[in-house]
């Protein structure tokens, strides 16, 4: 299955299925309300069928858009967005510690019929103006595949220290809060996937999202039945190999995951411990995200993650 490939220039690029079906808005403009924590995002990611798998602005978290990436906590500062979590006083209006990254421009967008691949430069700058990190970001949209009813999404991080002191990454959880580790690449979902069902290679059947909160694995996936219409929709996310390497990963991985109150997902790289990246080092971690119409079970995502060599 074709694709096609729009730029508006500062303002997103678009990916469109050869059936008319936009499935991907990448948005790189500044954000109005820096209390947001200004940076690039996907929305709206749909199915080929044209069913919508993010949220954006939600009346609970209005600074969670779509797929975005974040941290939560680093060296005082919240590149996640809204309040800030302090340890004995729970979740405060701190504007003067809210981050952004910056869009600095693209150097590579190549496309071909079938394959979309995109090189972006950015910058974490603190609150008061200070760049404090470099990021090269890539986003490959590929596997369009109509019969399997999905398509993917790569999406990478190499970030790299350009303060002159180490950047502490943390989490609520490692700041004193419990079970609430989320930082790094997050998904929030619309509405009607509140309540759906998760499971990962090793969960047993019917076992809710509050019980693999924390855990580890190669891939999590996400499936509901949409409002208004008899469909199915299935999100699948997946670590690189190299991400659960103890050997080359900078930093354990563990799933930050919930389907009610909210449905999110972020691979969490800070869940239970910090971890410092030292002044002119970098890291870099690698995820794949499956958008698919359906309700897929277990063998069906083995099977197509299978299919998907990195």
């Amino acid at each position: 299955m074709s694709i096609r490939v729009s730029h508006v220039h500062g303002e997103h690029l678009a990916v469109q299925a050869s059936n008319g079906t936009e499935i991907l808005r990448y948005v790189y403009r500044p954000d109005p309300d820096a209390f947001e924590a200004r940076k690039p995002y996907a929305h709206p990611l749909r199915t080929l069928a044209g069913r919508t798998v993010t949220g954006y602005r939600p009346n609970d978290h209005r600074w969670h858009k779509g797929l975005q990436m974040t941290a939560s906590h680093l060296s005082g500062q919240n590149f996640w967005g809204g309040n800030c979590y302090v340890h004995g006083e729970g979740y405060l209006r701190l504007p003067d510690r809210v981050g952004s990254m910056r869009h600095d421009g693209f150097t590579e967008i190549a496309v071909t019929d079938e394959r979309l691949d995109v090189t972006e430069e950015l910058t974490w700058v603190e609150n008061g103006g200070r760049e404090w990190a470099r990021e090269v970001r890539g986003l490959t949209v590929h596997s369009v595949d109509e019969e399997a009813g999905a398509w993917t999404l790569d999406w990478s991080i190499h970030l790299t220290n350009t303060h002159d002191k180490p950047l502490l990454f943390g989490s609520p959880t490692t700041a004193g809060r419990e079970m609430a580790g989320y930082t790094g690449l997050q998904w929030r979902g619309p509405r009607d996937f509140t309540g759906g069902a998760v499971f990962t290679p090793d969960s047993e059947p019917g076992v809710g999202a509050e019980k693999m909160m924390g855990s580890q694995g190669p891939w999590l996936a996400f499936t509901t039945e949409h409002d208004e219409t008899d469909a199915h929709s299935t999100l699948v996310f997946a670590h690189a190999p190299e991400n659960l390497d103890e050997s080359s990963a900078i930093h354990a991985s563990h799933w930050f995951v919930r389907s009610e109150p909210i449905p999110t997902v972020a691979f969490s790289w800070a869940f239970f411990e910090e971890f410092a990246l030292p002044p002119g080092e970098s890291f870099g971690y690698r995820y794949r995200v499956v958008i698919a119409d359906g309700a897929w079970d277990r063998d069906r995502v083995t099977r197509h993650l299978e299919g998907l060599p990195w």
